[in-house]
């Protein structure tokens, strides 16, 4: 009881906002809009619940078991922590430049899932962000931020459409440019944190 009891008293709205602006701007799915209405033009129907459900479910093992993966390798979370970062910067200068370093070559017969479900929203990115973020927030936020984070997924992926119409395709590239700033300004952060950690 007492255990359950100092868990919620770790909650903090300072670290679930922090959380969720470094997920939301990982997991980027309001750049991802046209990907996704280029998906539903070839005929192939999202569902936005299993969709959603199979990311979160894909996240939620990974932040709990990720570590245990690494303790396999003999690697901790700090040094994970600083590799992410460099994904990071690669991923917000691929924001920011309008660049291609990662090439997404899933499978062609599942693109309801992928690369919805995975990799775009839970894919290297944000595995790298969930396990970078356990080394400086309570578990407890990074739960409330992801969940967060994908409730949104959902909300974007039921009415892809409205949004498109709403912001335009000017709007869109604009909040891509912004999140890809922000997560750039991240990765910095989190690499010079943990490096300091590892030789400190």
């Amino acid at each position: 009881m007492t255990d359950i009891t100092n868990f919620f008293t770790q909650i903090s709205f300072a670290q679930i906002s922090s959380a969720f602006i470094i997920l939301f701007a990982i997991i980027d799915i309001i750049g991802a809009i046209p990907l996704i209405l280029s998906i539903k033009s070839k005929g192939i129907d999202i569902n936005p619940i299993k969709t959603t459900c199979i990311a979160l479910g894909l996240m939620v093992l990974f932040l709990f078991a990720g570590e245990l993966v690494l303790n396999m390798f003999h690697v901790d979370i700090q040094s994970f922590a600083v590799a992410g970062s460099f994904v990071l910067f690669i991923m917000a200068l691929e924001m920011i430049l309008d660049m291609e370093i990662f090439k997404n070559k899933g499978p062609k017969n599942v693109l309801s899932i992928v690369p919805i479900a995975f990799p775009l929203i839970a894919g290297p990115g944000s595995f790298t962000a969930l396990i970078s973020l356990r080394a400086e927030f309570f578990m407890i936020n990074i739960l409330i931020a992801l969940i967060a984070n994908l409730l949104f997924v959902f909300f974007v992926l039921k009415t892809t459409g409205k949004i498109e119409k709403v912001l335009g395709k000017g709007g869109i590239y604009i909040l891509r440019k912004f999140f890809g700033i922000i997560l750039l300004a991240i990765a910095v952060k989190l690499f010079a944190t943990n490096l300091q950690y590892l030789f400190g």
